[in-house]
């Protein structure tokens, strides 16, 4: 079951329980939470079975507007990814910074940076998938962390790239000691051209905070040099 969706059904649980505590209290008939919650975990089994979980992560996404801090670490999160895609020639067709913008093009979760993945389709289907672009790759999905921890000392999201990166390890079944060498790597090298780029990096997250293109994000990267 998709996490956000159970984070729903957890706060529909508390919020029935805390209800049937205080409705005497202000007069509030057991009906109405139960019809509520039933309401709800209904459409929580809706949406696992038939939307992918997709209705719970546009819930949560709406309420996480409000916060000023959330949408400022996406937006910290998504442009690591972008700029390292472009340092590392991966090709970007778009991005998406809120749950809503990522449904209506048909991505799942919160949307983020999408990357052309032909060349490693391509060599993964013919079973010699190189370690230059492993490499690539790699680096690009945990460039988001990477920004996030170089921005704010922690990160909080990070959990699809880290399922990328490992999904592709067990395709290729190397050994889950080389797995997390090989991920500590990746994040390493990530900061490390966000940090010799941050000039760069922080224009583009003005830049995606203001909704540019995907053309004007790479203008805004090359406009910038090195530090």
């Amino acid at each position: 079951m998709n996490p956000t969706t159970l984070n729903l059904i957890a706060v529909t649980i508390f919020l029935f329980v805390l209800s049937s505590l205080l409705g005497p209290l202000i007069h509030l008939s057991p009906a109405v939470p139960a019809i509520a919650a039933f309401g709800l975990l209904g459409l929580a089994t809706v949406d696992t079975f038939s939307l992918q979980g997709r209705a719970g992560t546009l819930v949560v996404d709406w309420f996480a507007r409000f916060s000023p801090e959330h949408r400022s670490r996406i937006i910290h999160h998504e442009a690591g990814h972008f700029l390292v895609a472009h340092l590392s020639q991966i090709p970007i067709t778009g991005y998406t910074l809120t749950a809503w913008d990522a449904f209506r093009q048909g991505q799942p979760g919160y949307g983020g940076v999408t990357f052309n993945t032909q060349e490693l389709d391509r060599e993964l289907q013919q079973g010699k998938l190189s370690n230059q672009l492993l490499d690539r790759f790699c680096t690009v999905w945990m460039a988001g962390t990477a920004a996030e921890q170089l921005v704010y000392s922690e990160a909080t999201g990070g959990a699809d790239d880290r399922q990328k990166f490992r999904t592709l390890w067990a395709i290729l079944k190397r050994p889950d000691v080389e797995g997390q060498q090989k991920e500590k790597w990746a994040a390493f090298q990530a900061k490390n051209l966000i940090q010799t780029h941050r000039e760069a990096y922080d224009a583009l997250v003005v830049g995606m905070e203001q909704g540019a293109s995907v053309e004007e994000c790479i203008q805004i990267i090359e406009q910038h040099p090195l530090l």
